[in-house]
């Protein structure tokens, strides 16, 4: 499993994703859906899409990884999680067929939503990619509009070290024919967008062109969830002029109601207000510093920092950003990719960032919400498994 152990569980390629479908019955096919690719903001943009087609009155699927709390977050329809019966029915089914495939648990995991969303019956289903974007496993469907919100550093290990080399990865979902909404981006990456469209005679929707005052308000607080609406506006916009009822109120009841319609956690979270404690998932360069900027407009007198990361990126990317005058409390989340917390600690301290280690997440939450006064921020983050750790 990628999520927990890292790149020894990552199979480019869909030849097993091509072999799964096969064997449950190709049940992507002629099925009706929203592709997303990106670095950050794709989880967000994915749950607003699918927030404002579920007030559109559509029965609607979203795929999404990786899960928090729960394997059954990744599936859902009208923001209700696949039952745990429909996962185990599967299983049951298919799990001795696929042992000659040899699949990923990604790859599984793909299968199976599609699988559901067949055989529950929906209108249309919005895809989230896992890594990347041409080799993803979700990468078998021709969507009504592909979605790109932005092109950063990450899993460089695996999409390459360069911007355009990672555009050019996640840009694999554009379609013939088929348009593409993208986000903002730094321009390297936007050529790369354009070239690839132009090749495929794909319509090009920039949603950094829409004025900030038409798109409709969300619950997703945080000023970076700015480019996320945006993108997912213009998203919508572009279904609606493909035929699909979409209305600007559908649009707005969903912005304003995402989290109760889709279930979205770990997004500039609110865990308690004195001390004001805020949970997010952001884990890579980009994701940090635009989380950073928000903790810098967050009025607070001292900021105690829970920090756990994972060990197969390369953390100086990350612990370069973070500030100097925070108190840390380094952490392991309980995972095999967890970044050990005596190590991070050392790390960190290279770059004059200060604090203990704890054995576990809990230990250091619960460290620092005991440290913190009424007026102090606690602020978790660093990867999504830490957050997990802490909902």
């Amino acid at each position: 499993m990628f999520h927990r152990v890292g790149p020894a569980a990552y199979k480019p390629g869909l030849g097993n994703t091509w072999a799964l479908l096969d064997l449950v019955g190709n049940p992507h096919e002629g099925l009706k859906t929203v592709h997303i690719a990106g670095t950050n903001g794709k989880g967000s943009t994915s749950h607003l899409i699918a927030a404002a087609l579920q007030q559109a009155g559509y029965k609607t699927g979203l795929y999404t990884s990786p899960h928090l709390k729960d394997f059954r977050e990744r599936i859902r329809i009208n923001g209700f999680m696949i039952p745990e019966e429909e996962v185990v029915a599967f299983v049951n089914e298919y799990h001795k067929a696929w042992q000659a495939i040899q699949p990923s648990f990604f790859e599984i995991t793909v299968a199976m939503c599609f699988w559901y969303f067949q055989r529950v019956g929906i209108d249309i289903a919005v895809i989230e990619t896992g890594l990347g974007g041409r080799l993803d496993s979700t990468n078998v469907i021709v969507p009504e509009v592909s979605v790109i919100t932005n092109i950063g550093y990450d899993h460089m290990n695996l999409l390459g070290d360069t911007i355009e080399k990672i555009a050019s990865e996640k840009a694999g979902i554009i379609k013939v024919g088929r348009p593409v909404v993208l986000g903002a981006m730094r321009e390297e990456a936007k050529d790369v967008m354009l070239e690839t469209a132009r090749h495929t005679q794909s319509p090009i929707i920039d949603s950094t062109t829409i004025a900030a005052r038409y798109i409709p308000e969300s619950a997703l607080k945080g000023f970076y969830q700015q480019e996320n609406r945006a993108t997912a506006f213009m998203a919508l916009r572009t279904l609606a002029a493909l035929g699909w009822k979409i209305g600007n109120d559908h649009i707005a009841r969903g912005f304003a109601q995402v989290v109760e319609l889709t279930g979205l956690l770990g997004r500039w979270q609110k865990l308690n207000d004195k001390p004001l404690v805020i949970a997010d998932v952001a884990h890579n360069e980009d994701g940090i510093r635009v989380v950073l900027e928000q903790l810098q407009k967050t009025p607070h007198t001292q900021l105690h920092f829970v920090l756990g990361l994972v060990g197969d990126k390369d953390v100086s990317r990350v612990l370069k950003l973070l500030p100097i005058n925070a108190i840390y409390y380094f952490c392991k989340a309980d995972i095999p990719r967890g970044l050990d917390a005596q190590l991070l600690q050392q790390q960190a301290s290279e770059f004059q960032l200060i604090g203990e280690f704890y054995s576990s997440v809990k230990l250091a939450y619960e460290a620092a919400c005991r440290d913190a006064h009424e007026n102090d921020l606690v602020f978790v983050g660093g990867s999504v498994f830490t957050v997990a750790e802490v909902l």
